[in-house]
């Protein structure tokens, strides 16, 4: 069944998305976007809209843990229990650099781990107006529609698959197993619109590097709920207290293990 929470937290969303994201988006000015560190950039509405999410989900479960993107930021020593307890995961908002440049995709995303086990989670697209929702065991659902994962049905599986933290060596050797194999397609630079790419029948496969929990919580169960899969390249499922990097998602079983078999060998 669908947990007593879950109104709740989708409500806390939607308001942070009219009353926080929405109107400032195309809006900021110059000084409200900073580079955390090169690449990577934060906004003043990542950090108002973590604070109220934060301020919301701990009213909701007042026994629970917050760990937001921006707070593990200030304090990487929040990731260290993110696997004991009842604990938020926040993504304020997942594609900042879109934001940033007044372009979609971007998303808000919640998830709620215990021991480190992901029991639900929440993928919102402002712009849409789509909630992604899954809860383990219950199933995955868009707008309250229950969904079950499927293919492009295109002839070779179509492929989200970034080279961006490769080396030189590394990305040579990942083009030559990708060629002719893929058809590959550009990336989000949104899991919050990744994800539901490969559920709705627009991906088949999709490749991160990175693995943080706040990018992939929500998402990952949305996915296998609906009947896909997601996995170390070891084949080890996903969980949020793992920090090794690298995942393959695919919109199914089969697909990941056809992907997995040409990506890692």
């Amino acid at each position: 069944m669908i947990p007593a929470y879950a109104p709740a937290v989708r409500k806390l969303i939607h308001e942070v998305a009219d009353n926080i994201m929405m109107p400032r988006f195309q809006q900021l000015a110059l000084d409200e976007i900073v580079e955390k560190m090169p690449g990577d950039l934060v906004t003043v509405i990542d950090r108002e809209s973590e604070a109220r999410l934060t301020e919301g989900l701990l009213a909701i479960l007042p026994d629970s843990r917050v760990v937001g993107e921006e707070a593990t930021a200030a304090d990487p020593s929040l990731l260290d229990r993110i696997g004991e307890g009842v604990v938020w995961i926040v993504d304020p908002l997942d594609g900042t650099a879109n934001y940033a440049e007044g372009k979609w995709p971007f998303a808000i995303m919640v998830a709620l781990a215990i021991d480190g086990v992901t029991e639900a989670g929440f993928v919102y697209d402002p712009v849409k107006k789509r909630m992604c929702e899954a809860v383990a065991g219950v199933g995955a659902f868009v707008n309250g529609e229950r969904i079950t994962a499927r293919s492009t049905g295109q002839p070779l599986p179509v492929g989200a698959l970034p080279n961006r933290f490769l080396t030189d060596e590394e990305r040579q050797d990942f083009e030559r197993r990708m060629e002719g194999r893929f058809l590959p397609v550009p990336i989000p630079g949104c899991a919050g619109e990744q994800y539901p790419r490969l559920v709705l029948g627009e991906n088949d496969v999709a490749l991160f590097w990175r693995a943080l929990p706040w990018d992939h919580a929500p998402g990952a169960l949305f996915l296998t709920e609906a009947g896909g899969r997601i996995a170390r390249f070891d084949g080890t499922p996903y969980r949020v207290d793992d920090r090794r990097t690298g995942l393959i998602a695919a919109a199914s079983p089969a697909l990941w293990d056809e992907a997995a078999k040409i990506l890692v060998g």
